[in-house]
């Protein structure tokens, strides 16, 4: 079976560069801004490859799923399926395969100093200093067996110290029941995973569910995972880097601030602590970063999101025909769902269930089935045409939102609904759009041809 070219992240760099979309930096950049800087500015035309930045023999790589349409190349499928590929993963997840050996643990380090093992760039102006930013935070609950996998900012607070921003979520959950019994948590983070990988982390699927499996889906047949040498965690055997430790109970250090996905900074506050003891790493390593408010930082928690939003919402509403998180819209807050022939005031209830969706989802949009969902023109023009404040807004005050907004007051803040839909009972010609009969049978390149200089001989 061929594997889809997202399986492995050297290969997928091959890929990058037969089709013109890696680029090689020169050597030498600055880890302090110069990475980020080089990356900002390909970022979603190609992804860079950093030899010795700031000196360091391990090469950095950034901007590897900067657009829609390589992570559906990843995934070997068409960009209008992508969505839909990875709700199949989340429904239909493949367990990973135990080997043995693992190239992650090609190199063993017992004596951890990130910054003697590690580039580690510093991306925005106020961030306080270097991070991880692009690995993946395994965790492993002790009476089940079963494994989380998230992205999390980690802070390098010291040669063997990391300091985490952990949200309401999974890891969280595992660590809150450790740290009531006075114990720590185990944990491995993974730099430098396949692409799939990276997209498998980023699922919202319930507790206890182990992303690697979504991952091993996507891949069409198991992942290779190794144990680590200091826990009972699995982590993907074909990795470039792993760091081993664990979530220290009771201890809170401050971390931030951090340029975040909404392109601000996450403040500086006490949070969660990780102290490493072990590092292990391919014998030529790379080490990937994701630049903060990056598109890549943008549409690795898109995808996931659409797919689980897409599927809560028709699971209530059949009418829902699609879903698309805004690149404007940091690929968090703006939700545009697309709907076909909502029975009277349906559309409204779709907007509320939508609001309610995700405590990320700050405004939602609901349009007709002949608005393209993921065009914002067309959103904007559906807004435009067909909404009315007086009747088509919903507001709800006081919920829950995303700490990483500033607007919000410690996270709580409003909630914008638009219906954008045909009003029930509206007259057939009133929203009839426009159309030009047979233009899209129309062979543009054999009816026209480029002007030549002499255009008005031509026309004569």
């Amino acid at each position: 079976m061929t594997l889809p070219p997202g399986a492995r992240l050297r290969t997928w760099l091959d890929r990058l560069q037969e089709t013109g979309r890696l680029a090689l930096a020169e050597r030498g950049v600055d880890l302090r801004f110069g990475v980020a800087g080089v990356a900002n500015r390909l970022d979603g035309t190609q992804a860079t490859l950093f030899p010795k930045p700031g000196g360091h023999p391990v090469p950095v790589v950034s901007g590897l799923l900067s657009q829609r349409a390589w992570m559906a190349e990843a995934a070997g499928v068409a960009e209008p399926d992508l969505v839909a590929r990875f709700q199949q993963a989340c429904r239909e997840p493949v367990p990973s395969a135990p080997v043995t050996d693992g190239a992650c643990q090609e190199v063993v380090h017992t004596d951890v100093d990130l910054g003697r093992l590690l580039p580690l760039p510093t991306h925005n102006e106020h961030d306080h200093g270097a991070y991880l930013t692009a690995g993946l935070l395994i965790t492993r609950d002790r009476e089940t067996g079963t494994q989380n996998v998230s992205i999390h900012r980690l802070q390098v607070s010291g040669p063997d110290r990391l300091g985490a921003l952990l949200l309401p979520r999974h890891t969280l959950a595992f660590f809150r029941h450790r740290e009531r019994l006075g114990e720590d948590l185990d944990v491995a983070i993974v730099i430098g995973a396949d692409p799939l990988t990276l997209m498998a982390s980023q699922a919202a699927v319930p507790l206890g569910q182990d992303e690697l499996e979504i991952s091993g889906a996507l891949r069409g047949e198991p992942l290779p995972v190794v144990r680590c040498l200091d826990s009972d965690i699995m982590v993907p055997a074909d990795a470039e880097i792993v760091l081993e430790g664990k979530l220290l109970a009771d201890v809170r250090e401050p971390e931030g601030p951090f340029g975040e996905f909404p392109q601000y900074y996450g403040q500086r506050a006490d949070r969660h602590v990780i102290a490493l003891s072990t590092v292990t790493h391919r014998r030529d390593p790379l080490f990937h970063t994701i630049v903060g408010g990056g598109r890549e930082h943008l549409l690795l928690g898109c995808i996931p999101r659409e797919g689980s939003f897409l599927s809560e919402l028709r699971r209530n509403f059949p009418c829902v025909t699609g879903v698309h998180l805004s690149l404007g819209g940091t690929c968090r807050y703006h939700l545009y769902v697309q709907v076909d022939d909502p029975a009277p005031g349906e559309a409204k209830n779709v907007l509320l269930a939508a609001l309610a969706v995700h405590y990320d989802v700050k405004h939602v949009t609901v349009v007709d089935s002949d608005v393209d969902v993921t065009d914002p023109t067309e959103v904007e023009w559906a807004v435009a045409t067909r909404f009315q404040a007086d009747r088509d807004l919903v507001v709800v005050q006081g919920t829950q939102g995303s700490k990483l907004d500033p607007s919000t007051v410690n996270g709580v803040g409003a909630r914008l609904g638009f219906d954008a839909t045909v009003p029930a009972g509206a007259e057939p010609m009133r929203f009839l759009r426009i159309r030009v009969p047979g233009e899209e049978d129309l062979d543009v390149g054999a009816l026209t041809s480029p002007a030549p200089a002499a255009w008005r001989d031509a026309v004569r």
